[in-house]
């Protein structure tokens, strides 16, 4: 029996199937910036100069980086509202989730920043008559974020992807949408193959782009 392909339900339905490419870029955007802003206080533990912070990053950082994503997001919109008694929307369990994820990555990025910033600007720094805080907020965490700006800029596109994860609990992502048409129309070779080229339009010149910045941070 030969396949008799159908692409016309692309078409049919591409207004159904980029709603949820919407969803999956605002999915990421916000994760990023949630994200960034937890990978910086995990990297801030990470230094402390306090034995029990920096155990309680590291051991956050670990347990985060070495669990399955997709295991963390069904315990967060399974698990937490047992254990906290409330209900929790699919989005915001996806946000949650995805969030955490990334921040443990995250946050490695940023202590390597703040680590390869040059002691001697520290210093300098102290000599101006800075204060520790002022010191990190002024000159090192700008040199710090503009260093980590490559990797932020990738983690950005593995959210991309992380995010399909979110169709398991419902989220009307992109893929979610594609499982949805799929079991009306019965087409999951071609929805299937167009998810797959979207993603791949949208990461791939992502993908290039970042190595080419990581070239020109190189070559400075």
């Amino acid at each position: 029996m030969v396949y008799q392909f159908r692409w016309d339900v692309i078409p049919a339905n591409i207004a159904f199937l980029m709603s949820g490419m919407e969803l999956t870029l605002l999915l990421s955007a916000v994760t990023l910036v949630l994200s960034m802003i937890g990978g910086l206080l995990i990297a801030g533990l990470d230094l402390s100069k306090y034995r029990v912070l920096r155990f309680i990053g590291l051991g956050f950082g670990e347990i985060i980086r070495n669990t399955p994503i997709l295991v963390q997001l069904l315990w967060v919109y399974y698990v937490l509202p047992i254990v906290f008694n409330f209900q929790i929307e699919a989005m915001t369990a996806a946000i949650i989730g995805l969030s955490v994820y990334s921040s443990a990555f995250i946050s490695e990025a940023y202590r390597a920043g703040i680590q390869a910033v040059p002691n001697g600007h520290r210093e300098a720094a102290q000599v101006l008559g800075l204060s520790p805080a002022q010191s990190f907020i002024r000159i090192v965490l700008p040199q710090a974020i503009r260093m980590t700006l490559p990797p932020l800029a990738a983690n950005f596109v593995q959210l991309i992807k992380y995010s399909s994860l979110a169709s398991v609990i419902s989220v009307s992502e992109i893929t979610r949408r594609g499982m949805e048409l799929s079991a009306t129309a019965f087409r999951p070779l071609e929805i299937f193959t167009f998810i797959a080229i979207v993603y791949f339009a949208i990461c791939w010149p992502l993908a290039m782009a970042i190595r080419l910045w990581e070239r020109r941070l190189a070559n400075r």
